[in-house]
């Protein structure tokens, strides 16, 4: 591995995939907002779904997703905080691999903060539904709960513990790893 600082390319990419991800966070029409999600339930193996970037902090290297916490995949994290997201760009030819570990707050200020936010918006209805996500349904779906309560709104938190870059260039495919699990950083260049 090498250290961000020696090789100025790789650091350059690394800031440049941060920025990226924290426009993601903004832009509703940004190819990275809805990620891919791959966890792993004991039973069924692994388990992916779309999820979107709400919120990026490269100092902290986390990124925050909203969740329903009575969704599979809040158990599923329960048991194994491990988590990898995918984000693909046509736009830029790269996609990304997010290595995270992540976890999910049900309460507490920044959950409360943030649903007070929410709450007057049409996606607040995805967390008053009295069903839980994936709740087989008999006849037609039921109404969301009236009222501003939040009873299913949680936040995951994903820190990043290594980022994947692939650029799919048709001058030649690039590929680099980098890595935070051992301090501030270090990244290489692997083979596409």
């Amino acid at each position: 591995m090498v250290n961000f600082s020696l090789d100025g390319e790789l650091a350059r990419i690394g800031a440049t995939l941060w920025a990226e991800l924290g426009r993601a966070a903004h832009l509703r029409d940004h190819d990275w907002r809805q990620a891919v999600m791959a966890t792993v339930d004991a039973d069924a193996g692994p388990c992916a779904r779309t999820v979107v970037l709400r919120e990026v902090d490269p100092a902290t290297r986390t990124l925050l997703i909203y969740t329903d916490t009575r969704s599979p995949k809040v158990q599923q994290l329960g048991r194994d905080p491990r988590a990898e997201l995918v984000c693909w760009s046509p736009r830029l030819g790269w996609q990304l691999r997010l290595r995270c570990h992540v976890e999910v707050s049900g309460d507490g200020l920044d959950v409360t903060s943030r649903w007070a936010l929410l709450r007057h918006t049409r996606a607040a209805h995805d967390y008053l539904s009295p069903l839980a996500p994936g709740t087989a349904l008999d006849d037609v779906p039921p109404a969301p709960a009236a009222g501003e309560a939040r009873t299913s709104f949680g936040v995951m938190h994903a820190r990043v513990l290594a980022l994947d870059w692939l650029s799919l260039d048709p001058a030649g495919h690039r590929r680099a790893l980098f890595d935070y699990r051992d301090g501030p950083g270090a990244a290489r260049w692997l083979a596409p």
